[in-house]
C-alpha cells in the first residue's frame, strides 16, 4: 500500500510538472506570436492613422489661431494706396489693445457707407490734430508721413473744426490716399470709438511676399 502512495504521489508530481510545462510553452508561444513582424498592410493602416491625428490636431490648433489670434480680411478700394491696393488679403490681429498712431486698422463702426472700412489711426485720445498747407499736425508739430505718396497732400474736407482734440476712448482715422478716402475728415465717417476697432493689420498675406505693411510716421 506504502508503495503504492508513493507512486500515486510521484505520477502527480510527474503530471503537476508537465501541466507547467504546457503553460510555459503555451506562454512563449503567445509571445513570439505578439513579436511577429507587422504585414505591409497592417504598417500602412498604422501610417495613414498616424497621419490622420497630425493633420486633425494640426486643423484644430490652426482654427484656434485663425478665431482667436488672426482675422483674414479683403481690401476693397483705392482708399489706402500706395500701402494696400484692391484684393490685398490681410491678417488682422483679434488680440485687443489700445490703437497707437500709425497703426492701420479695420473698422466696423456704423458708417454712411454700411460696411467695415480699413483705414490708418492718425491721432489717439488727447492728441490734438490739425491739417493746415496740406500737411497734418499732431500737437502743433508736422509730421512726415512716409507712408503716402510724395506728391499727396492733405485737405481738410467738411470736418472743418480744427484744431481738435481726440476725446478720451476715440481715435482720428485716414486713408493713405488723402484724394480719394472718406474718413474721420468727413462727417460721414467721423471719429471712430475704439470699441469698434476690429483689429490691427498684423502682416499682407496676398500677394504672396509683400508681408510689410508700413505703420509708422516721423516729426520734423
Amino acid at each position: 500500500m506504502d508503495e503504492e502512495k508513493e507512486l500515486t504521489a510521484v505520477e502527480q508530481e510527474e503530471n503537476g510538472s508537465g501541466t507547467e510545462t504546457d503553460e510555459i510553452v503555451r506562454d512563449d508561444t503567445a509571445e513570439v506570436e505578439q513579436e511577429k513582424p507587422k504585414t505591409r498592410k497592417e504598417r500602412i493602416a498604422f501610417s495613414l492613422y498616424d497621419l490622420a491625428s497630425v493633420v486633425g490636431t494640426a486643423v484644430i490648433a490652426i482654427m484656434v489661431v485663425f478665431t482667436f489670434v488672426w482675422r483674414f480680411v479683403g481690401v476693397v478700394g483705392p482708399s489706402m494706396q500706395p500701402t494696400l491696393f484692391e484684393n490685398d488679403w490681410l491678417a488682422v490681429s483679434a488680440v485687443p489693445r489700445m490703437p497707437k498712431a500709425g497703426d492701420v486698422v479695420i473698422v466696423t463702426q456704423p458708417n454712411a457707407f454700411d460696411e467695415p472700412i480699413v483705414k490708418r489711426v492718425v491721432a489717439t485720445e488727447g492728441q490734438t490734430i490739425d491739417i493746415r498747407e496740406g500737411h497734418v499736425f499732431i500737437d502743433g508739430e508736422k509730421i512726415i508721413e512716409r507712408y503716402i505718396a510724395p506728391d499727396v497732400m492733405t485737405e481738410r474736407e467738411d470736418l472743418d473744426n480744427y484744431p481738435l482734440t481726440v476725446p478720451e476712448g476715440q481715435v482720428f482715422v485716414m486713408g493713405d490716399n488723402r484724394s480719394h478716402s472718406t474718413d474721420s475728415r468727413s462727417s460721414a465717417i467721423g471719429l471712430i470709438d475704439n470699441d469698434y476697432i476690429l483689429g490691427r493689420v498684423s502682416f499682407r498675406m496676398m500677394p504672396f511676399g509683400k508681408w510689410k505693411v508700413g505703420m509708422e510716421y516721423d516729426y520734423t
